[in-house]
């Protein structure tokens, strides 16, 4: 099916795992004889409109990346597909009608699983171990499991929620900076300055984020300058902290009570780095004690893999959920 291109290893079956996000998506194909993936992306992210996220544009995105990707990976026949995408949970229903079909279709795939992107960060973190993760990238979530049933916070998207992600404070950057404009108590000198050389005049800014169906990761695109006046800049430092209180407020509102359950961070937010990591952690310890904070062993794109070799294998034990992870098809869950 995939003979285009000369392959790098003897043609075998594998898998195809998806990390759909507000900035864009990551494809890797691999075999399942644990060698290394291979790895492509678009920077493009999946359009949202009124009936959720796009089932049509995903494909779009993704099928080219997977033909391709399978014919230097050396595979010659998909049979797995794992796809993990930002806003499944809520705004997933198009996913859920459309892709279980559309994929065998179009790759041949007998078994497709359908994630929130939370739930592959969670498989690529911490495995088949109880606790709870915080994937903090562009927006915001937290989940957790006792391996029996699946919690969740936040996740609601930059208009109701997200609250401590990357859009959520670039967002508050941004007002800071327009408070400083204003002349209103709250604003940030420093943050006005960034504000300018990335975007223009203040006044301009609702004309340049309101209308662009990508104003997510625009907003997100701030965060960085946040980070950098930060150590200069009060108002910047006082937004990271209440950024790391919300991202520590989730995690215990998901992390298991029973046990000694493991709290794991993953997600580009986390690059960064200080003060953020230092007030994060602070406020973990904090809000959820009983837990142990542990380095996560991968992110989502590694979590759909290991999801697709689990389920290939018949080794899946993470709970199936309505919102948050459909499998279909031919598969064997661990009991």
């Amino acid at each position: 099916m995939f003979a285009e291109g000369k392959a790098a290893h003897p043609a075998a079956p594998g898998y195809l795992a998806v990390d759909s996000g507000g900035s864009g998506l990551r494809v890797a194909v691999g075999t399942y004889d644990g060698a290394p993936p291979v790895e492509g992306r678009s920077g493009q992210p999946v359009r949202t409109g009124e009936q959720g996220i796009d089932p049509a544009h995903l494909l779009e995105l993704v099928l080219p990346l997977a033909r391709a990707l399978a014919a230097r990976a050396g595979v010659d026949e998909l049979t797995t597909a794992v796809i993990g995408a930002a806003g499944f949970a809520t705004l997933g229903d198009g996913l859920r009608a459309e892709l279980p079909d559309a994929l065998p279709r179009a790759l041949g795939v007998r078994t497709v699983a359908l994630a929130a992107d939370a739930v592959t960060a969670y498989i690529g973190a911490l495995g088949p171990r109880p606790g709870a993760v915080l994937a903090a990238g562009t927006g915001l979530i937290a989940i957790g499991t006792d391996l029996t049933t699946w919690r969740r916070a936040d996740g609601w998207g930059h208009l109701l929620g997200d609250c401590g992600g990357g859009a959520w404070i670039g967002r508050a950057g941004l007002e800071a900076a327009l408070r400083a404009y204003d002349g209103r108590a709250g604003g940030s000198a420093p943050l006005l300055e960034r504000a300018r050389e990335r975007f223009g005049q203040p006044p301009e800014l609702p004309g340049l984020i309101y209308p662009r169906p990508d104003r997510v990761a625009v907003l997100a695109s701030f965060a960085p300058e946040v980070a950098a006046c930060a150590p200069h800049d009060p108002v910047a430092t006082g937004i990271l902290r209440a950024a790391a209180r919300h991202m520590a407020e989730s995690v215990a509102a998901v992390c298991p009570e029973a046990g000694e359950p493991e709290v794991a961070c993953t997600g580009g937010l986390l690059k960064l780095g200080e003060p953020l990591l230092s007030f994060l952690h602070d406020e973990l310890a904090h809000e959820a004690p009983h837990a142990r904070q542990t380095a996560p062993q991968g992110g989502p794109l590694h979590g759909s893999a290991r999801l697709a070799a689990a389920l290939a294998a018949g080794d899946a034990i993470w709970p199936e959920d309505p919102r948050l992870l459909c499998v279909s098809g031919v598969h064997r869950r661990a009991t």
